[in-house]
């Protein structure tokens, strides 16, 4: 039982502070606007760590490097202390056991981005229905506009209802599909 409260803990802490983080990289990314109170908390949130971080990692083409790198490694940190509570050591291929917690890091961060992106995408249509005028839609539109645009070429508006949002949601949930498919593989080859 304190097992299963203390991975809890771990899992709600450690992955909260990873989507904040990859929440940060992305909206300095896509140049969301930084006067909104999303962004004004997640930068008194990952202040303390993502400064000094910036000291070794450098940007790369407007890429917030540090801040990518600093969610991939509390994912690791996540997946490490997930098995270490669950007993299962790396196993005897301690080298192979370490790149693919590194690959898995990765898709679950591929995953928290998909999420990310299908959550944005549902509450910008709403608030386009509900409240266009919203505090929080510049910030919604910065995020999900490149992946919207990418359809909005291709389709036309039916009746003057953008389903841009919903070729969106379909081609994440397959990517989320295929990511469950890498995950389970990736878990049995560590295990």
């Amino acid at each position: 039982m304190f097992g299963q409260a203390l991975q809890f803990l771990l899992e709600t802490f450690l992955g909260l502070f990873a989507l904040a983080l990859l929440l940060r990289f992305f909206l300095q990314w896509l140049r969301a606007p930084v006067r909104n109170p999303l962004s004004s908390f997640l930068v008194a949130l990952t202040d303390w760590i993502v400064l000094p971080a910036r000291r070794f990692v450098p940007g790369l083409w407007g890429l917030d490097l540090s801040t990518l790198l600093l969610a991939w490694v509390t994912e690791i940190a996540l997946i490490l202390a997930t098995y270490w509570l669950k007993g299962s050591g790396l196993g005897p291929a301690v080298g192979a056991s370490v790149v693919l917690i590194g690959l898995l890091a990765l898709v679950q961060l591929v995953k928290l981005s998909l999420w990310i992106l299908m959550i944005a995408v549902i509450v910008q249509a709403v608030l386009s229905w509900v409240s266009p005028f919203s505090p929080a839609m510049p910030m919604l539109n910065s995020l999900v506009r490149p992946f919207l645009r990418v359809f909005q070429k291709r389709v036309p508006p039916v009746g003057n209802v953008d389903l841009s949002p919903l070729f969106v949601l379909v081609v994440c949930q397959l990517l989320l599909m295929v990511i469950a498919w890498l995950e389970s593989a990736a878990v049995h080859a560590v295990a």
